[in-house]
């Protein structure tokens, strides 16, 4: 396992991280036995970053990962995210911050994010989610700069919306953000265009989400493919968006054929390949899993040649605009 420094923060994490969203539910029917084993073996494998959330579960995802932590010698740094209150997601425009994110919500659910990862001290916290029309005032950020010198928090940061993840482009410059966690993968690659450099200019941590686009780059999807009732992906590949989706996977999957690598792996190395990604953080639901993404951060990089082939897979899909 290869480790990278989190932007300008003092951790060194490993750049294959765990992903905690199916742990704790939302991914269809989940063992609990399994999602244990699973940090465990990441753990054994090198892994000493793990990325979850308020959201995931309700807690369960914070619980299972401190249950293990509890069994576990080494330091092992971990994520979290606080959503906003109830409301519109993403904010909208004509949210207000105070309403969203107010600082006694904050606190409140700061306290039970302690009390669920069985910690003093969390390395990073993370707003969930965002709106621009809170750059100019961002008092949200500025409580959670608060929370970190009363010593509750390491770190600050924000997971992007995904419409509009340019929107923290002005937060990095501004210096309150230590770290931004960010979709960035084959299909979607703007963020190459702008946030990535810009992040790389301020030294603000990168942490890649959806490597994987939600499973499609993993290439095991077929157009007999079906989700469980529970699996969000059930509306996030709703409509023709599957088909669509097999289609350009199987183009990527010839264009890789010569170079020695699997679909999945190619994806993992693709993110990793930018100057300013510290981390990519793919979901791990069982031991198996655990074994095959770790061992991609041994294998060596994509050659330019194939990097640069890759760019025209970028697709503008955030908002799946319509037609075939």
């Amino acid at each position: 396992m290869k480790y990278r420094v989190l932007g300008k923060t003092s951790l060194k994490i490993s750049e294959i991280g765990f992903g905690g969203w199916a742990i704790g539910g939302n991914w269809g029917d989940q063992n609990e036995n399994d999602s244990i084993d699973a940090l465990h073996k990441a753990l054994d494998l090198g892994v000493n970053f793990i990325d979850t959330a308020a959201g995931y579960g309700n807690g369960k995802s914070e619980q299972i990962i401190a249950r293990v932590l509890k069994e576990r010698k080494e330091n092992v740094y971990v994520a979290t995210k606080i959503p906003p209150t109830e409301g519109v997601w993403p904010p909208s425009p004509y949210c207000l911050s105070e309403e969203r994110y107010p600082e006694s919500y904050l606190r409140k659910n700061l306290e039970e994010r302690l009390k669920f990862l069985n910690t003093d001290c969390i390395d990073l916290v993370q707003l969930h989610t965002w709106t621009r029309a809170w750059n100019k005032n961002p008092k949200p950020l500025e409580i959670l700069q608060k929370f970190k010198k009363e010593g509750k928090i390491k770190y600050v940061g924000i997971s992007t919306p995904e419409h509009d993840q340019n929107c923290v482009i002005d937060l990095m410059r501004s210096g309150l953000l230590d770290a931004a966690q960010v979709i960035y993968n084959i299909f979607d690659q703007e963020p190459a265009a702008e946030l990535l450099p810009v992040a790389n200019e301020t030294n603000v941590g990168i942490i890649v989400r959806v490597v994987f686009d939600e499973g499609a780059l993993t290439g095991k999807f077929t157009a007999e493919t079906k989700f469980q009732e529970d699996d969000f992906r059930n509306g996030y590949f709703a409509g023709d968006r599957l088909s669509r989706t097999i289609k350009k996977v199987n183009e990527i999957k010839n264009e890789i054929k010569d170079s020695g690598l699997t679909l999945p792996q190619v994806a993992i190395k693709f993110a990793l390949a930018h100057p300013a990604v510290s981390t990519v953080i793919p979901g791990i639901r069982n031991t198996r899993q655990a074994e095959l993404n770790t061992a991609v951060s041994d294998l060596p990089g994509l050659s330019e040649e194939l990097l640069k082939k890759l760019q025209k897979y970028n697709w503008r899909k955030a908002i799946w605009y319509g037609g075939k």
